[in-house]
């Protein structure tokens, strides 16, 4: 995972990663607008928005290519759920209703009318950068992407417009997305699972956080917000947001954080984790840690994109240790994930 967190760091970054995205930075994000004037570095501005994760019940949901199949299902899920599906938007077909809900023209016609707190965006990879900028534009506080395969220029432009600006939150793409269990659901996450609780899980898997959930319900602690990083060479929302978002959150009292192969974000969030423990030395919450992909072959994308070991890169191993130097647990395997948790809660 390749998160971009600056113009100047964003080609540093991609010149040792991907070469050939570092020659075509520049060149792809000419002409990318400011949606709002912030007067702070980018780093700092998109900051800003980490709180707008903190999902509950109360969080007005919209839904992008509402209409359609995939969004028609996940849907009919969330509201069963819970979730307070206000409306949506599917071009062609404002003035609609669809499940009993209206349908809009345009993201800002839907954002003017059901000011919503959040949008779920369900529509194919190649219009999927177009759908969030315009979730952007409209200020809507967070956008959830789940769609994969978007194309890697679109989501450079995506970045270099985020960092523009401190209204918008994007977690994906290629995420399961985030949820507040028995309050919130945005994504695709198998819900039935999750129970509300007090364990904060950000990870890069999608399914190891589904195992994270799994094993956090069974020892009786529960969920408080589980953020699907997702696999994305780009993510919108990286482990340090996550992590950020945790360790000021009451109601998370212990953290897991899932990384694997790919990228640099576990050693961002090492340290994270060491600064946070140096400064805590003692009323601190703990972390429980996991990183995947100690077998992976190298050169072969094991899922999704971002979980690609490459020469050079820095190994499962590696990560993982860099992670216990700093302070956290890791495990060997998702499934003591609870019960180790527990006992460093004391429960």
């Amino acid at each position: 995972m390749f998160a971009i967190m600056s113009s100047r760091s964003s080609l540093r970054r991609l010149t040792v990663a991907t070469p050939y995205l570092s020659r075509h930075l520049v060149g792809c994000c000419k002409g990318i607008r400011c949606f709002s004037k912030t007067g702070l570095k980018n780093d700092d501005a998109y900051d800003q928005t980490i709180p707008n994760m903190r999902i509950d019940e109360n969080t007005r949901v919209i839904y992008q290519g509402f209409t359609g199949k995939a969004a028609t299902f996940n849907a009919k899920d969330t509201i069963e759920y819970g979730t307070n599906v206000v409306g949506g938007v599917s071009p062609g077909k404002g003035g609609l209703k669809h499940l009993g809900l209206p349908v809009f023209e345009t993201v800002r016609e839907a954002t003017d009318k059901l000011q919503p707190h959040a949008t779920c965006v369900f529509v194919p990879a190649h219009s999927a950068a177009g759908a969030i900028t315009q979730a952007i534009e409209a200020e809507i506080p967070l956008v959830v992407a789940v769609a994969e395969h978007i194309p890697v220029h679109d989501m450079l432009r995506v970045h270099e417009i985020l960092r523009t600006q401190s209204k918008t939150r994007l977690v994906g793409p290629n995420c399961p997305g985030i949820i507040a269990p028995g309050r919130c659901r945005l994504g695709v996450m198998p819900y039935r699972q999750y129970s509300k609780g007090i364990v904060g899980i950000v990870s890069k898997s999608g399914t190891l956080s589904y195992e994270a959930v799994g094993a956090t319900t069974a020892v009786g602690l529960g969920q408080s917000i589980v953020v699907g990083m997702g696999g994305d060479m780009l993510p919108g929302t990286t482990l340090v947001d996550a992590l950020n978002l945790f360790l000021e959150h009451e109601e998370t009292k212990g953290i897991v954080v899932i990384g694997e192969i790919g990228g640099e974000a576990e050693l961002k969030a090492a340290e994270l984790i060491k600064d946070y423990h140096r400064n805590n030395p003692t009323d601190r919450k703990p972390i429980v840690a996991m990183v995947s992909g100690r077998t992976a072959p190298v050169g072969k994308t094991m899922g999704h994109a971002g979980a690609l070991l490459s020469h050079g890169d820095v190994s499962a191993e590696a990560k993982a240790r860099a992670l216990q130097d700093a302070g956290a647990v890791v495990v060997p395997h998702p499934g003591v994930i609870g019960t180790e948790m527990k006992r460093l809660l004391g429960m």
